[in-house]
């Protein structure tokens, strides 16, 4: 039931809200555009790191647009959007951390490579390795769908998890035209979540 204390801003959400679960892509497209720099700056603000902030903002949009029908409008959808982005955040932070004290356990070998042992199969209980696996099938799935360019970009930054830089110097393209097709090809994946609802 709507909220009559919404303001005529989260009311105007709420119409895109309706118009995006009736199957337009133009609404999901105005919700992203209303407030991905928004959640964006919010991102940044807690990871300190423009290229985490950015891929923490597509999937936020991502687990919204995801469970779109779940959302209530006894508040407004910016607020359960933030909610969404700030949880997936944390639980992105708590990850990193376990990351990073595992790569603390690192040895030097005689030719000066530094070896890490990678912990991070041990700390995960059985439903983070589920919703891990839903994940990565989510995704694989939508990436099946990008153009070739596309797909080998983001295959690499997130199946082989290279840095942009890696990424850079294995497919010879500035570093810039990286970032911006990523960043294109993610605006993509976010348009294509919707078909997804139901497998997640």
């Amino acid at each position: 039931m709507e909220n009559e204390n919404l303001s005529d801003k989260a009311k105007y959400d709420l119409g895109l809200v309706g118009s995006a679960l009736g199957g337009s892509q133009a609404a999901y497209g105005e919700l992203m555009q209303r407030y991905r720099e928004s959640v964006y700056f919010m991102m940044l603000k807690m990871v300190k790191n423009t290229d985490d902030a950015d891929d923490l903002t597509i999937e936020a949009f991502g687990k919204a647009f995801s469970r779109l029908d779940q959302y209530a409008p006894t508040f407004a959808f910016s607020t359960w959007l933030f909610k969404i982005a700030s949880n997936n955040c944390i639980d992105f932070m708590r990850k990193k951390r376990v990351k990073v004290t595992s790569m603390d356990t690192g040895y030097t070998t005689d030719g000066g490579e530094v070896i890490y042992f990678d912990a991070k199969s041990h700390t995960q209980n059985p439903e983070e390795e589920l919703i891990h696996i839903q994940k990565v099938k989510l995704m694989r799935n939508l990436v099946e769908k990008l153009k070739p360019r596309y797909r080998e970009l983001v295959e690499l930054r997130y199946f082989d998890e290279l840095s942009y830089e890696e990424i850079s110097e294995t497919l010879n393209l500035p570093l810039g035209t990286v970032k911006a097709q990523l960043f294109r090809a993610r605006d993509y994946m976010a348009i294509m979540i919707e078909n997804t609802k139901d497998t997640i």
